[in-house]
């Protein structure tokens, strides 16, 4: 475990982290670019990393995949996707999508992005409004998604869809694998948003778009169960990447405190500046505990309670880890001159993605009465 990690770190410091304020600035990151630097990662063994051995990925345990997701966090979004992280719904590929699909996918030649979020809804999956309805020996799509990460720079959208709407709804939705470009596929452009900047968001609609049968991802009717193999795994990474970034803002604000001086002392030595660094320090060991013993859980019937719980108090965390840091570092912390104010705009969307707050709370709250 330990080699892997100093190569994803070596990685994010050597190649991603030079890109982080021109990408920043631009809210957009080069296609030629992210695409160099997936192959450099294909090159390195880190892209997928997190995908099983079976799928073409390194096969390694949840405590090795936390620990490079941790690394992610290091750099910023966009330029963190050069590690090519995948949803685990992919293990619902069939035999006959391995060479159109999953095996490019594997090797960073093509990408994929995943819509279940709807105008009308976004956490609660029974509002669904898109549909799809049979024809043939295909499908014929209609309806539209919003906040759709990558979107607009995939080859493929994985689209959940209602195909039995008066049906229970582990039973209602299919997941459908449409090319980005098919006919009836109506690319909106990209939301401008706090953070995330060069992370494309966006929305499209679906008008009469026909896919075959074979790019149904698992089976008609199943695409509850497609989406939910992946939730568990997604919110550990939320948790990971949510260390990183408070680890980066720690790596930044110790040694500012040590060589800052005021009133002829090191900042450090103020009592008050000491208490906040105490704060953020247990506020992120506390994050990592956490991490890890949901990392533990992952095989086991009560791993969905232990991610909503690293999750939740990860992404809360760097949240207070932010706030403490920017303020220690004064006005040179609101400036964008440092890596601080695009971390502090940054964390916030963790609290929104694979499920709110609120959702974790939820689902720790339902497990305790269960």
């Amino acid at each position: 475990m330990a080699a892997i990690v100093r190569t994803a770190r070596s990685f994010v410091e050597d190649r991603l982290r030079p890109h982080e304020n021109a990408v920043d600035r631009a809210d957009h990151i080069d296609e030629a670019l992210i695409a160099e630097l997936r192959a450099e990662a294909v090159a390195l063994g880190l892209y997928a990393f997190n995908m099983p051995d079976s799928l073409g990925g390194l096969g390694l345990g949840p405590r090795a995949v936390a620990a490079v997701e941790e690394v992610m966090g290091l750099t910023s979004m966009p330029l963190a996707e050069a590690f090519g992280h995948q949803p685990m719904s992919l293990i619902h590929v069939a035999d006959h999508q391995r060479d159109w699909l999953l095996d490019p996918v594997m090797q960073a030649e093509k990408t994929l992005a995943y819509a279940l979020t709807e105008p009308g809804g976004g956490s609660d999956l029974s509002t669904i409004r898109t549909r799809a309805v049979r024809s043939g020996d295909g499908w014929v799509l209609n309806g539209s998604k919003t906040f759709i990460s990558h979107c607009t720079t995939a080859d493929y959208i994985v689209v959940l869809a209602a195909t039995d709407p008066e049906a229970r709804l582990s039973r209602r939705l299919t997941a459908f694998v449409v090319p980005a470009d098919t006919p009836g596929v109506a690319l909106d452009a990209p939301f401008r948003k706090l953070g995330w900047h060069g992370y494309p968001i966006a929305g499209f609609s679906l008008s009469d778009v026909t896919v075959p049968d074979e790019n149904v991802l698992g089976e008609p009717g199943q695409g509850l169960a497609v989406m939910m193999s992946t939730v568990n795994t997604d919110r550990r990474w939320s948790a990971n990447r949510a260390n990183g970034m408070a680890a980066r803002l720690m790596e930044l604000v110790l040694p500012h405190v040590k060589e800052r001086q005021i009133g002829g002392a090191p900042l450090g030595e103020k009592q008050a500046i000491q208490m906040m660094l105490a704060d953020c320090d247990l506020d992120l060991e506390t994050s990592r505990l956490l991490a890890l013993r949901a990392a533990d859980a992952a095989n086991d019937a009560d791993v969905a309670v232990w991610s909503s719980r690293a999750k939740l108090y990860a992404t809360e965390a760097l949240t207070r880890i932010a706030d403490r840091v920017l303020q220690i570092f004064g006005g040179a912390g609101f400036m964008a001159d440092l890596p601080v104010e695009r971390i502090y705009r940054d964390a916030r969307g963790l609290r929104i993605g694979e499920g709110t707050s609120e959702v974790q709370r939820l689902t720790i709250a339902r497990a305790l009465l269960a």
